[in-house]
């Protein structure tokens, strides 16, 4: 028994002991749903902010039973995005088409993930997508690992290690969480030679560059930044050209992985007339899961690819059941003509007059809450780092009040809306909010607004 001072009354207060608690009826419940050794450590921590003054023991019960539940609590939330940012890194980039949300049901289960159905022998996990992605995008082979840097890893370890890469000052890129081309470069094994400056660089410099131990020319698309001003750089054909010539590989990491051009992005069938293997990301623009998609042209590049599968890392970087699932399904939406129900792509070709109609329809719905607001001209974004620089039009719905304070407390609503401020004023963007979740925001504004007359 641990003894307190009252401030009130100057007399001593008496805190339990932990076992006199676990024997109440209240906490033994405790202990059936969340265990002994939880429900012990939660009474501790319990006790020891009563014992500092920060809580007194009034509502014991209740706050143990909180701080168990928070313990066990998911992590991983649904938000609303309502940035307009399409793919927004922080947000888990591509949403998934309900039809890849189905496929999950089938790759969670058993499945013949590595069965041939027909001949009952042991078959490969890659081959599910292969000819959707040949069939797609016009190539001779495919490839399909976890994410892109790994397909860059495995493509320059696989076919490059021990030898020369050439490559432009320029495209040295780093992307999000510091990975840096020189560095992914360094880890494989080849070694890396820059040509060119940082704002220009030409075929001839690859030229020059190579000796009997170069392996390949890497072309590395500069997706989120842009140099602009007195700037060059090697034309892809010409490139290829030279690689022929010099009976070198052309590669290329596309990253965003555009399957049609969008703006001055190339698309992977553009990018796959010149490479011999192209990669590029599966939950950029593509729309799917995340995955490390690698396609290969020609004699050489079919080749490449099945050196690529041979190779030991590509059972450590292969592609999860799950992505799997959701990749095939987003793909086959693509070949068959239903790319208009792939979330990105309903989002990168949404008029601005069917915005404006959305945000109107918000802001009428959100007056009769008695929360104030009005239209602003806004611009979205691609984001995930495609197309930087390339905005699309939009029509933002601007709520009166406290802008910073309104953001805040829709972060922290249920659930968190994630809303962006323009000019002093908290902004929801209709592009990147997901169909059926209109009354849901509604709620979540109209809670949040009820926070700052608090």
């Amino acid at each position: 028994m641990h003894r307190l001072q009252d401030s009130r009354t100057d007399r001593p207060v008496s805190l339990p002991a932990v076992g006199r608690l676990l024997n109440e009826p209240a906490y033994a419940e405790l202990v059936t749903v969340y265990g002994h050794h939880r429900v012990v450590e939660a009474i501790r921590e319990q006790i020891a902010t009563e014992r500092d003054g920060v809580a007194d023991g009034s509502a014991r019960h209740a706050a143990v039973a909180a701080r168990l539940q928070a313990g066990v609590a998911p992590n991983l939330r649904r938000v609303i995005n309502a940035t307009g940012v399409i793919l927004h890194t922080n947000l888990g980039r591509a949403p998934l088409s309900q039809a890849a949300l189905d496929a999950l049901t089938v790759g969670a289960g058993y499945s013949n993930l590595e069965l041939d159905l027909e001949t009952g022998k042991r078959g490969e996990r890659a081959a599910l997508v292969g000819g959707l992605l040949t069939s797609l995008f016009g190539c001779d082979a495919a490839l399909v690992v976890n994410n892109n840097a790994a397909a860059i890893l495995l493509t320059l370890t696989a076919l490059c290690k021990g030898k020369e890469v050439i490559v432009s000052r320029g495209q040295l890129v780093e992307i999000g969480g510091s990975f840096r081309m020189p560095d992914v470069m360094r880890l494989s094994g080849a070694r890396m030679v820059e040509v060119g400056t940082t704002n220009r660089t030409r075929t001839a410099d690859y030229e020059e560059a190579v000796s009997p131990r170069t392996a390949a020319f890497l072309r590395v698309h500069t997706s989120n930044f842009r140099v602009t001003g007195f700037t060059e750089t090697a034309p892809a054909d010409k490139l290829h050209n030279a690689a022929r010539r010099h009976g070198v590989l052309l590669l290329e990491d596309l990253g965003s992985g555009a399957v049609e051009q969008i703006g001055d992005e190339p698309s992977v069938t553009e990018s796959l007339k010149y490479s011999d293997v192209v990669t590029f990301s599966g939950d950029k623009l593509l729309g799917g899961p995340q995955a490390g998609i690698v396609l290969g042209r020609s004699e050489k590049g079919r080749e490449a690819v099945k050196k690529m599968a041979r190779h030991p890392m590509a059972r450590a970087v292969r592609i999860d059941k799950l992505t799997l699932a959701a990749l095939e399904a987003t793909l086959r939406q693509r070949l068959t003509g239903h790319a208009d129900q792939v979330p990105v792509e309903r989002m990168l070709r949404a008029p601005a007059e069917d915005l404006r109609r959305r945000a109107a329809m918000w802001s009428v719905k959100l007056a009769e809450r008695g929360v104030e607001t009005r239209l602003v001209e806004g611009s979205s974004a691609v984001g995930g780092g495609s197309l930087p620089g390339h905005h699309l039009a939009t029509v933002l719905l601007a709520i009166a009040g406290p802008a910073s304070r309104l953001s805040t407390a829709l972060r922290k609503g249920n659930p968190p809306v994630i809303a962006r401020i323009e000019k002093d004023e908290c902004c929801l963007d209709p592009r990147t909010v997901l169909r059926g979740e209109d009354e849901t925001l509604l709620d979540a504004v109209e809670a949040a607004f009820a926070t700052l007359r608090k």
